[in-house]
């Protein structure tokens, strides 16, 4: 193999892909891989889908590329009515963008202008959860809480003010509501302590992605979010660039939870893999301030491209149809029941957590204190290269901010059956064996390294 002049993240080398056909992909030696992460939780209707094929190639036939400042095209106004009808009205402006990270920045930068036209300038400052991930632009990146992704920009980048989350898994107050109460207490806190009147909003994902493996943060904490958001005068911004566009069984996850955010971004499943596009929702009053002082100062060249947009319709056109909200609530609840069992049989699962087909699996060594492997034995590595070798795909990541902890992420497309979870699952029964006895093995000669994999 000649060397390559590609570079991404470091990490082992990596198989050839050949072609890919519903939830399975093939490397060009002929292996068949389940995706039971989406590639990155975002080949939401899995792969070679005709009906998308055909939405792109009418609209290639038209026109593949506009400026949004020259012309209106046909795609992006449907699309935008049918985002506005997924929140069922609450948020009635869109404005698109190409990415997640592209996503986050335009909420941050309109949610920022937005405060600059009504006369409050003095507000300039976010707040964010630690750990969390927003995205690896500069103004993403500074509302994100992942050590070693942020720790080359912190002279470069605006940092939000970082808050705890909720964590059912480790925390040890009386209970989860008392928790909760802490949490907020201590965001109260902080917040006061820097000036409400110098919040322009609080950043967060309403169940965690990659930082978290899928931490669930809970009706009660969401809405005592949004209610110091109200009190103290700033905006709720919901970062849905993982979650959005049914992932969890509805079409946003605040859905789930009786909350209403004043700006939402959503990607990633809302092209579904096939073409690159995203979207930030918010309502019409603050387009309205904003548009009145001169105008969204910001923008991108393929916003509210046609082709982008296209894909993005027949995206959530394919999921009415085909009832895929059922699809992953009924599935959700198999694969969750499933991957609990397996938990049962391997003291070093210490959590499984999740919703709809958003799932996380967090490693501990030791399950009555809950300490996490050292992170120098990469753990998360390795059991995510035992499961490509028992050909399924999964998402890992580290669960403490970064620098510690293990998790990986199942979260397969939408379309998945019943049969091809039981596949799934015994796929990763093979891998967690293969796991247990590697432990095994380094009990018994304490001088035996683990596998060696990326810490990105």
């Amino acid at each position: 193999m000649t060397d390559s002049p590609l570079f991404y993240q470091a990490g082992p080398a990596l198989p050839e892909v050949s072609h890919a056909e519903g939830v399975s992909l093939w490397d060009t030696q002929g292996k068949e891989y389940l995706d039971g992460c989406s590639g990155a939780i975002s080949c939401n209707l899995g792969h070679g889908r005709q009906d998308i094929r055909d939405a792109m190639l009418a609209q290639l036939d038209r026109v593949a590329f506009t400026y949004r400042t020259q012309f209106e095209n046909a795609p992006a106004l449907a699309l935008g009515h049918a985002l506005v009808g997924l929140t069922d009205g609450a948020l009635d402006k869109v404005f698109f963008v190409s990415s997640g990270s592209e996503a986050v920045e335009s909420a941050l930068k309109l949610a920022r202008q937005y405060f600059v036209a009504t006369g409050a300038p003095q507000r300039r400052r976010f707040v964010s959860l630690r750990p969390s991930y927003h995205g690896s632009t500069l103004g993403a990146l500074g509302v994100t809480g992942y050590r070693p992704l942020e720790a080359p920009f912190t002279t470069l980048t605006h940092a939000s003010l970082k808050v705890p989350g909720p964590d059912f898994y480790r925390h040890r107050d009386a209970d989860d509501d008392a928790h909760v109460d802490r949490v907020l207490a201590e965001t109260r806190a902080t917040i006061e302590a820097a000036g409400p009147e110098s919040i322009i909003a609080f950043v967060l994902e309403p169940i965690g992605g990659a930082s978290t493996g899928g931490r669930l943060l809970g009706e009660r904490y969401l809405k005592g979010v949004r209610a110091l958001c109200d009190e103290f005068g700033c905006l709720l911004i919901l970062d849905e660039v993982l979650t959005g566009v049914g992932r969890t069984g509805t079409w946003f996850a605040y859905q789930h939870y009786g909350v209403t955010p004043d700006l939402l971004v959503t990607a990633k499943g809302l092209g579904a893999g096939y073409y690159p596009v995203g979207a930030l929702l918010t309502r019409r009053d603050i387009v309205t301030e904003v548009m009145a002082s001169g105008g969204f100062q910001h923008g991108h060249t393929y916003a509210g491209n046609p082709l982008a947009c296209a894909t993005g319709l027949a995206v959530i056109e394919a999921i009415r149809r085909e009832g895929l909200l059922e699809n992953v609530r009924a599935r959700g609840e198999q694969l969750g029941t499933g991957l609990r069992a397996l938990a049962e049989r391997h003291a070093w699962v210490g959590h499984v957590r999740g919703l709809g087909l958003l799932w996380g699996v967090e490693l501990v060594a030791d399950p009555a204190t809950r300490e996490p492997f050292p992170a120098e034995q990469n753990r998360f590595a390795q059991i995510t290269a035992l499961a490509r070798e028992e050909g399924l795909l999964v998402y890992p990541r580290r669960t403490l901010d970064g620098v510690a902890g293990d998790h990986f992420l199942v979260t397969p497309p939408l379309t998945i059956t019943a049969d091809e979870v039981e596949t799934l699952l015994e796929r990763l029964s093979r891998a967690m064996a293969r796991f247990d006895r590697a432990l095994a093995d380094e009990a018994a000669s304490p001088t035996a390294r683990p596998r060696e994999g990326s810490t990105s």
